[in-house]
């Protein structure tokens, strides 16, 4: 059997709550908006992975974590991401890649392509974009509202938080929308 796998920081209870209120900010925007317990930030997404690989996978995750402490993430905008794509596809809550966040992220892509995993997961080309998803837009139904009567959405927001831990996620496509489930959570600690 083969898993949808990705590794993620889930953000506190308190940030999920101030973060969910945009969304009453745009009622006529045609977008799907992203469940509350779905936010988190997405650091790897490994994609399909095979039963036999979750073992590994995850004591790689562990031995990277193991060398990282806690550290803040500030997120200072909502917009549309990704950036200068026209018609946008989402909606985002952004910050600033700390140093640490950068580090953290560079080691897992590092020691996965390292792993026996090389072959089944998919990397990032680009640099590291720190990135909430709000909501994804319907494409169709956004080209078709005037470009003088779209939304304009550049939101400046002032959240922080400390990631104090790291999570393998599963993506479970459903009908109504992904649903997530942590696999293992892993402190950050050195």
């Amino acid at each position: 059997m083969r898993h949808r796998i990705f590794i993620a920081i889930n953000l506190p209870e308190n940030i999920k709550n101030k973060l969910i209120t945009y969304q009453d900010n745009w009622p006529d925007l045609p977008i799907r908006w992203t469940k509350k317990e779905n936010l988190h930030i997405t650091l790897v997404f490994l994609g399909s992975v095979a039963d036999d690989g979750i073992p590994e996978m995850l004591k790689v995750v562990e031995q990277v974590t193991q060398k990282h402490n806690p550290f803040f993430i500030d997120l200072n905008q909502i917009c549309y991401g990704p950036p200068k794509k026209m018609p946008p596809r989402m909606v985002w809550a952004t910050g600033k890649s700390s140093k640490e966040l950068s580090q953290l992220y560079g080691d897992l892509q590092h020691s996965l392509l390292d792993s026996y995993l090389k072959d089944s997961i998919k990397t990032e080309k680009r640099s590291y974009s720190l990135h909430i998803t709000l909501g994804r837009i319907r494409s169709w139904d956004f080209k078709r509202i005037n470009p003088e009567e779209r939304p304009i959405i550049k939101e400046n927001i002032n959240f922080n938080f400390t990631a104090n831990s790291i999570e393998v996620m599963e993506s479970y496509l459903k009908r109504g929308g992904a649903q997530y489930a942590i696999l293992k959570s892993f402190p950050l600690t050195v």
